[in-house]
């Protein structure tokens, strides 16, 4: 069994830790706490790494195409390997949640965010699980493209360092065999 951890973001410096890419800070927090490096992939547009646990291979992967793009790495990830939707986990920011909430989901629309957006239209479905974690609407008339790539509020930061170590701990569950449904009750209350 194989299952394909993406965490979302735009790849490079410039968008080292903003709010769009707390599904990269995630996938970085895991490879380290994992003790794996990642390889820059040119066939997957990706950065990959991978461990097992339990017997499984679980790759960890941060799309390097750009947000929008997204989907293009997880299409080709998921047809080289043969895995089904199911072996599929997206992490992702979501401006309409709190800073710090999580929300767990089995399937949905993209509700406005463009890296979902790109992988419903390139794997064709919707139906695939999902950890969304907020990262609150703009202030102050702020738009949202300056929202989304701008960095975290220092007491929004240290909220979402802890938010990620919550993420963590239910993708380790998940990965361990824990069902989405349970997983989606304890996590969404």
């Amino acid at each position: 069994m194989t299952k394909l951890l993406v965490g979302l973001g735009n790849p490079g410096d410039k968008y080292f830790e903003t709010k769009h890419n707390v599904g990269f800070m995630l996938i970085d927090q895991l490879a380290k706490k994992q003790n794996v490096a990642f390889t820059h992939d040119k066939i997957f547009q990706a950065d990959l790494a991978s461990f097992f646990l339990n017997g499984e291979k679980i790759y960890l992967v941060k799309p390097t195409t750009f947000m929008n793009e997204s989907g293009k790495a997880v299409h080709a990830l998921l047809t080289y390997y043969g895995l089904d939707i199911e072996d599929l986990l997206i992490i992702y920011d979501d401006l309409d949640m709190e800073v710090g909430k999580i929300r767990l989901r089995a399937k949905g629309s993209a509700g406005g965010h463009n890296g979902i957006k790109s992988i419903i239209q390139h794997i064709g479905t919707q139906v695939f699980n999902r950890v969304k974690i907020g990262i609150g609407r703009p202030k102050n008339g702020m738009s949202v493209v300056h929202h989304v790539l701008g960095k975290f509020e220092q007491n929004d930061y240290i909220t979402i360092l802890n938010t990620l170590v919550k993420v963590e701990d239910t993708v380790i569950r998940y990965l361990e065999g824990e069902s989405i449904e349970k997983l989606m009750q304890r996590v969404n209350g």
